[in-house]
């Protein structure tokens, strides 16, 4: 388990931001206190979330990085000079140097190569020793020292060839290959810098009728700003004033603008586009979309997918195997099929070399990162990344009905006449919605926006009385309109014998009486969004069961389900049973999703295997589900398990890269192919082998950035 102690520091943008500190070496470890890697002892390093987010210390992530840059390129003078004196290069090249006293010369020189260049890997075996967890850093170490102590034996005890240009070649290139390495892990694991950059970093406060430009950071809850067309929106608010477009796709992932005016919220870093607006501050800090969109992405690079666990043990055996193949090396070829202490002693170091786990170490992290970078583009919140894992096997996805499968809004779906009152469907409709226009029932609200979609004018009323659970009744075109339940009409007395039939539409019904006359009926049933349809018919095409759960009646559920295709539907479902719902599924062998907009459907989003947040907006902070999606879209859905999906294949290559690598590279860097076909990996090209592997595995996660999610 990580240290849970947090650092919390507002950045320029007033964005406030918990600081992790990662190892230069290792960007698995994580932690939000500095100090030294647990692992390598190395000194831990701020984790790399844009200028805008730590301002100067964001250079400090790259220090690691610079540092094994300076000493490649310090020491490679040296390395190509104690080549060219290396009597095995002048052989191979043709060429000829000799002057007195060369061999201490090389030695100096392979001293200074040596303690300079090896330094920064001395330094991280010795923390990870001290943490008796020796790696990737250990091996190096111990590579370099046993073919500089051979040196210095030929050069001072027995005369004879040396390892030093092998030593030298072997340094410069791990310091290469580390270089290029922590470059391409810094560009895998930048997920945050992306999001940091989306705040602008001032804003134009209205102030006694005046605008000042000041930093966002000073913004405080109630200042009002000026968004002018083409400008990102500073921070979270309200539209105060005037009308406007607004993209929020690098913050939702929704694609088209947002028609915004007064009193609707508006996200951070969001594109204003084609009007001015007055944005009313009402969220700042920890409290804004971005920062605890941050704050998911951040926890999602810290946590671990089972398969990190198995690689990490496979990294630390594959440290004994490696030293086993060294010394099982030398041995062979020293004792058992003579070939000469150097030939021992070469073969010994390139087996070691080659066998470095770091491709290993950085085969699943690196995913990750890119992952959680993705997602977040998509409006895809990633909380934990083992619930990621196991969306690729989800078998079975549960759907809460309202607000996820449906719109959580009444919509007209029959307008039905009693015929002697001789009342048109626009009529009851019109008269219906002039009633309805003063209450604040969703019901209410849905007849009303279906009278203005038709185009109907509504009249005024006046005399308006509300019955409370029943209905509302008012004088429109001095007439009395009733509007409500079966039970309001037989408390005004309504004569309910010519009850017109509906033709089977099944909803809520909303009774309409003209001067105590019964005009007709409208029947609503909740809207069933759009994309509903299409995210049941992709799962089924990606072998994945859909259910429902709602409290509605049977018949109610049963309309929507058969409409949906959905597999299995519960109703009458009381928030509180929804859990025992999930947990019949997966008694009966079942990987379950559940998807609910995360209040009442929390239980259910923890029973569940994988519980999946809908709708959130800008209320990231969903804590029972493990993915959490920004738009109210159940596509996303579809979305989330392609991503799991991809980000698994991804994970497995790397995996199998890493390990089959070994598996090759090991016995031939031991000599196995030298007595048949004379070929013999030097360790200079293992160090490459091994550098190049690493680097291999950081650009195939890479290749996820451009993979589009569908």
């Amino acid at each position: 388990m990580r240290s849970k102690t947090t650092i919390q520091m507002k950045n320029d943008h007033n964005t406030e931001v918990k600081k992790t500190y990662t190892c230069p070496m290792d960007p698995d470890v994580i932690l939000d206190h500095p100090g030294e890697c647990p692992k390598c002892g190395m000194d831990l390093v701020p984790m790399d979330t844009g200028e805008e987010a730590y301002g100067h210390e964001a250079h400090r992530g790259k220090g690691a990085e610079r540092d094994f840059r300076r000493r490649f390129f310090v020491t490679l003078p040296f390395v190509l000079l104690v080549m060219a004196l290396s009597s095995n290069i002048q052989q191979w090249l043709g060429f000829h140097i000799a002057f007195s006293g060369e061999g201490f010369a090389v030695f100096l020189i392979g001293t200074f190569v040596y303690f300079y260049g090896g330094l920064p890997f001395f330094r991280a075996a010795k923390g990870e020793l001290s943490h008796k967890n020796p790696a990737m850093m250990t091996l190096v170490a111990f590579a370099i020292t046993v073919a500089f102590a051979f040196s210095i034996a030929a050069t001072f005890l027995f005369p004879g060839n040396s390892l030093y240009w092998e030593m030298a070649t072997l340094i410069s290139v791990f310091l290469l290959g580390h270089w290029l390495e922590m470059r391409a892990v810094r560009g895998a694991t930048g997920a945050l810098s992306e999001l940091a950059k989306l705040i602008p970093p001032s804003a134009h406060v209205i102030k006694d009728g005046n605008i000042a430009d000041v930093q966002t950071s000073e913004l405080a809850i109630g200042d009002k700003v000026l968004v002018k067309p083409g400008e990102k929106i500073p921070i979270d608010g309200t539209v105060a004033d005037g009308m406007s477009s607004v993209n929020e796709s690098m913050i939702t992932g929704e694609s088209l603008p947002i028609p915004k005016k007064t009193g609707d919220a508006v996200i951070g870093g969001s594109l204003n586009q084609d009007g001015s607006l007055i944005v009313k501050v009402s969220k700042t800090g920890a409290d804004t979309a971005i920062a605890q969109i941050m704050e998911l992405v951040r926890g999602a690079q810290a946590s671990k997918p089972n398969v990190q666990h198995l690689a990490d043990q496979a990294a630390m055996v594959l440290f004994y195997v490696a030293v086993g193949a060294g010394f099982a090396s030398f041995i062979f070829w020293f004792f058992i099929l003579p070939q000469g202490a150097i030939f021992a002693a070469t073969v010994a170091v390139a087996a070691v070399v080659v066998a470095c786990p770091h491709a290993l170490g950085l085969a699943i992290p690196t995913v990750t990162s890119i992952t959680s970078t993705l997602g977040a583009k998509n409006g895809i919140l990633i909380k934990d990344m083992k619930g990621l894992e196991i969306a690729r096997k989800l078998d079975y996805v549960v759907f809460d009905k309202t607000g996820t499968l449906t719109k959580g809004e009444f919509g007209v779906t029959a307008v039905v006449p009693n015929g002697k009152l001789q009342m048109t469907s626009d009529e009851i409709l019109r008269l219906a919605a002039a009633v309805d226009s003063h209450s604040q029932h969703s019901v209410g609200k849905g007849i009303v926006n279906e009278t203005k979609h038709r185009g109907i004018s509504i009249p005024d009323v006046s005399g308006f009385e509300s019955f409370p659970g029943r209905g509302a009744s008012a004088e429109a075109e001095n007439k009395r309109i009733a509007v409500g339940n079966r039970r309001l009409m037989e408390e005004l007395k309504v004569s309910m014998e010519k009850d017109p039939a509906t033709g089977g539409t099944i909803g809520t019904t909303v009774y309409v009486a003209v001067d105590g006359k019964l005009a007709g009926k409208i029947v609503l049933s909740d809207i069933v969004r759009e994309e509903s349809k299409e995210t049941v018919h992709k799962l089924h095409s990606m072998g994945i069961k859909t259910a429902m759960l709602t409290g509605d009646t049977e018949d109610i559920a049963e309309v929507v389900g058969k409409e949906l295709g959905i597999d299995a539907v519960f109703a009458h479902v009381l928030p509180e049973d929804k859990v025992n719902k999930v947990k019949h599924l997966q008694d009966e062998g079942h990987v379950v999703a559940m998807v609910g907009d995360g209040v009442n459907d929390a239980a259910a989003l923890t029973q569940s295997h994988v519980g999946i947040a809908i709708g959130a907006g800008t209320d990231v902070a969903v804590e029972s589900a493990e993915i959490v999606l920004m738009k109210s879209d159940p596509l996303d859905v579809v979305k989330a398990i392609s991503l799991s999906r991809k980000t698994n294949n991804k994970m497995v290559q790397n995996l199998a890269w890493a390990t089959g690598y070994n598996v090759f590279a090991i016995p031939i860097a031991a000599g196995v192919l030298y007595p048949s076909l004379h070929i013999l990996l030097r360790p200079e090209w293992a160090a490459l082998l091994m550098s190049a592997s690493s680097v291999i595995v950081v650009m195939n996660a890479l290749l996820l950035r451009k993979q589009k999610i569908d």
